[in-house]
């Protein structure tokens, strides 16, 4: 069966004026077969020939195909761009012609044209289009119980809350970030990997992007080394540094910061000065 919102291989069953209509190879019911517009017929495809497609629909809500590859797919979380924005709802640029449908009850927040927002893409079964919606908790997995404290993990950041940032954990979960475990500037739509913090009795998770322990000091003590070769081997810092200064050169919390130079001072790979810290 064709699957409308995702890449399908499908057979070119026969060339017509306006494009090949495609279909699945053993296939009997015309009314399977899909138009693949001109535009998007390669020089190669002839009668027989498989090609990957996309596969949604037009603006009279007819499948259609297109080699063309879209920003996010069905049952996938991305973060899109706002095009434009009317009075049934708003519209998102995912790299298609058409621009993806957010309707109004689907907007965790009325959406602005140029803004950003992280969507959720699913087929609506009443009306068989794709609708993309920003109401993120609803598409996210409860059951939590495939996660343990220290996992590595991907993030995607989709909300700033009073807290920190509302993540979805390895596109299936959700969880959060504190404000004050970040020592970068993030923002929603941002991906990047993290670690699980903790798994709570409620089932929530808080996530960090640092490892706990002596193993996350190492990349960072290289961190420092690296910035030590680039500033003729002097950094202005010291453990008394402000920490908006070591995060401002370094991109570090202090606490990190200071347990990095002790590895490296231990390895006598650097010198402590009272006015900062010198390459051996």
């Amino acid at each position: 069966m064709i699957e409308i919102g995702r890449i399908n291989r499908l057979m070119a069953l026969r060339e017509t004026s306006v494009g090949f209509f495609l279909g699945e190879p053993d296939s009997s019911n015309p009314n399977d077969d899909v138009l693949l517009p001109n535009k998007y017929v390669p020089e190669w495809l002839a009668n027989g020939e498989e090609i990957d497609v996309f596969i949604y629909t037009d603006s009279e809500d007819r499948p259609i195909a297109t080699t063309l590859t879209p920003h996010i797919m069905r049952n996938e979380f991305a973060p899109l761009p706002v095009v434009s924005v009317t009075r049934i709802g708003a519209f998102l640029d995912w790299g298609l012609e058409k621009d993806l449908f957010v309707p109004h009850r689907e907007q965790s927040r009325p959406m602005v044209v140029g803004q950003w927002y992280v969507v959720f893409l699913y087929l609506d079964q009443r009306t068989k289009r794709l609708v993309a919606s920003s109401k993120i908790s609803r598409f996210l997995d409860p059951d939590v119980s495939e996660l343990y404290e220290g996992d590595e993990v991907d993030l995607l950041v989709y909300e700033r809350t009073d807290l920190g940032f509302n993540v979805i954990i390895n596109d299936r979960y959700q969880g959060l970030l504190y404000h004050n475990e970040v020592f970068r500037t993030i923002q929603p739509g941002d991906r990047m990997p993290g670690f699980i913090k903790t798994i709570r009795d409620d089932n929530r998770v808080d996530v960090r992007l640092q490892q706990e322990g002596f193993q996350h000091v190492e990349p960072n003590a290289q961190r420092i080394l690296d910035a030590l070769k680039t500033n003729n081997g002097f950094l202005p810092l010291t453990d008394n540094s402000d920490p908006q200064l070591i995060y401002k050169t370094l991109e570090m919390s202090k606490k990190t910061f200071k347990k990095a130079v002790g590895t490296l001072y231990r390895e006598r790979k650097i010198l402590l000065q009272q006015d900062g810290i010198t390459l051996v």
